[in-house]
């Protein structure tokens, strides 16, 4: 093959390195003419955590992402004050010695084992401080000025910032906004050089000598970002999104600044470099009040409360320099369709049923091979909202489903050429999930088309002959996605009716029966699943609204990775986690392909210079 330069007479200009990319491969594609270079890139995440045991907000924090601690905070109206502390180890959190006093709002700083906590409310504004040491809470000397809805920084519980908040007994007015710094030596506190901008619901991060102070505001959110030197607070770059009640992580000159209120609450997510914030990528879950901890690199975001009020346990890790693979553009569908069943992998898949629309049950039958969609043979039965599995498009089953006014028990073999019917399963459904092959295969979830809606628990196994009732799942829910296979399975996301309530969790199962598991980060129903029960993906659906969010299990936990194209519900997926295919969907009615590629290989066309 000809090299790039005999080609077109001019060197090959290296991009190596950009993008966060790594060496890749430089190749000549003849479909348009145009050498083409694909690398690996990579991106910053979050991901889902363990969930803490008491959801709560406006709470303390210290730590590192794999040794934190959440302390203090408030419940769920009557907005109770707590004194828990819990303590994460990177997946799960332990509930440890309480504080001696119950508050929230308070500020904090320090590592698992040498923690302080400062100020706060219940009710009205506090001056009291504590000092952990691993293991127990003492009270120690407190703050020069009682106050709320302050700011901390500092390595641990001898070297401490108290920064900014406010004393709400007058009502809150600007003028009880406060911009005092005390300094903490590990047995006073000692009042230094005041912040320039007064300010309250601010975030902290850094040491006693070397602190960043950011957000807040009087008003409803600040931009504002100010640096300490160990002595004044100078004006810095300001933030690119204003809000208040955010969290923080890391040092003054690499920082991290995450969720808050804007208004409304948010997810975003800043990084800062010592000289300007960047822009990076936002929380799952947007949220306020919630604590933080870690590095700008490494952090984790605890706790808070999302909108409509509800305090949260959800627990997010972020990493930075993760692989965030991409979706690209795969041959569309004959016929655009919804609510339909999948099976196979991204180079040999089937689809089959589903609506167009949904007054039009679809029996049709599609097969791909990695480039194009191809008509065969149809389902015995039309029907939508079926599910289906097996390991390729020689081999597969389709499941249950939709025939108006009723649901159907059918279950339908393809052999590669022909669909049959072979035994109907227990109890008929649609919106459920199926997953293994045609002659191994494990069926769950669902729903009746009843009003209101019944949704099911039940899971069926099947063993190529017989559908046998085992173990129920531990959430009845619908329009659920899936993973892996009849004997180690993933059930993730849905709704519960009837109050169809839309939901994130993750449950898995091991033969015999089902464990709940970590969340998924984007509560959503009508997504799609590939994969295994160890390695997944969940792409796609309705959180509302449409959503292309794409989320990668390692067997743990739920990460960000790179999202679908076109944000679409009620599709359907098959593949593994690194090669993927997503398929149909709504709105509006779609035939759309999308092959994932979770090496996170980008192609680029390679621009050129002169000799």
């Amino acid at each position: 093959m000809a090299t790039y330069k005999e080609k077109v007479g001019t060197a090959v200009q290296n991009i190596a390195g950009e993008d966060g990319a790594v060496a890749g491969q430089l190749w000549y594609d003849s479909s348009d003419s145009e050498f083409k270079y694909k690398y690996q890139a990579y991106g910053n995440a979050w991901s889902s955590g363990g969930n803490m045991n008491t959801a709560r907000q406006a709470l303390g924090n210290a730590g590192t992402q794999t040794a934190a601690l959440g302390f203090g905070g408030s419940t769920d109206p009557p907005f109770t004050r707590v004194a828990i502390t819990e303590q994460y180890d990177g997946s799960s959190w332990t509930e440890v010695n309480d504080l001696n006093t119950a508050r929230d709002e308070g500020g904090s700083n320090g590592t698992q084992t040498s923690a302080l906590f400062f100020g706060g409310f219940n009710p009205g504004a506090l001056a009291v401080t504590e000092s952990w040491n691993g293991t127990n809470w003492t009270e120690v000397n407190d703050l020069n000025s009682a106050r709320s809805r302050l700011a901390g920084a500092g390595a641990d519980n001898t070297s401490a910032l108290a920064i900014g908040g406010d004393n709400p007994a007058g009502g809150g007015s600007s003028s009880e906004y406060f911009n005092q710094t005390e300094l903490w030596n590990g047995t006073n506190w000692t009042e230094v050089n005041n912040l320039n901008t007064a300010r309250r619901f601010l975030a902290g991060a850094g040491t006693a000598t070397a602190a960043l102070a950011f957000g807040g505001g009087a008003a409803p959110a600040d931009l504002l970002t100010e640096s300490w030197n160990g002595s004044n607070w100078t004006p810095v770059a300001d933030m690119n999104t204003a809000r208040n009640s955010l969290a923080g992580a890391g040092t003054s000159t690499a920082a991290l600044a995450f969720g808050g209120t804007v208004p409304p609450f948010t997810g975003a997510t800043e990084s800062w470099d010592g000289s300007q914030w960047t822009e990076t990528s936002d929380l799952t879950a947007a949220r306020s009040f919630l604590g933080g901890a870690g590095t700008s690199t490494t952090a984790v975001a605890f706790g808070g409360t999302f909108n409509p009020p509800a305090r949260t346990a959800f627990t997010e890790e972020w990493n930075a320099g993760v692989n965030l693979g991409a979706w690209y553009t795969g041959g569309t569908m004959n016929s655009a369709r919804r609510s339909l069943g999948g099976a196979g992998t991204q180079t040999a898949a089937l689809t089959f049923g589903g609506g167009q629309p949904q007054a039009s049950l679809g029996a049709l039958t599609e097969s791909y091979n990695g480039t194009a969609w191809a008509e065969v043979n149809d389902l015995n039965q039309t029907r939508l909202r079926l599910t289906g599995c097996g390991a390729d498009n020689t081999a597969a089953l389709a499941v249950s489903g939709e025939v108006p006014p009723g649901v159907s028990a059918v279950v339908e073999s393809w052999n590669g050429y022909v669909w049959t019917e072979v035994n109907d399963v227990n109890t008929a459904r649609q919106d459920a999930n199926a997953e293994g092959t045609n002659t191994a295969a494990l069926f769950f979830g669902g729903r009746a088309p009843t009003v209101p809606v019944a949704a099911y628990d039940n899971t069926e196994l099947w063993n190529g002959t017989n559908w046998t009732e085992v173990n129920d799942l531990n959430k009845a829910k619908a329009v659920i996605a899936g993973s892996g296979t009849s004997t180690a399975a993933l059930c993730f996301g849905g709704f519960t009716p009837p109050s169809n309530t839309i939901i994130g969790e993750t449950e898995l199962w091991n033969g015999t029966n089902w464990t709940e598991v970590n969340d998924l980060g984007t509560k959503r129903y009508g997504l799609g699943g590939a994969g295994t029960s160890t390695a997944a993906l969940a792409f796609g659906g309705n959180a509302p609204p449409q959503t292309g969010a794409t989320e990668s299990w390692n067997g743990t936990h739920w990460s960000n990775v790179g999202n679908l194209n076109t944000a679409r519900e009620l599709l359907a997926g098959d593949g593994t986690s690194t090669l993927a295919l997503a398929f149909g969907g709504t709105p509006p009615q779609t035939g759309a392909t999308e092959e994932w590629d979770g090496t996170g290989l980008i192609t680029k066309t390679i621009t050129t210079t002169t000799d």
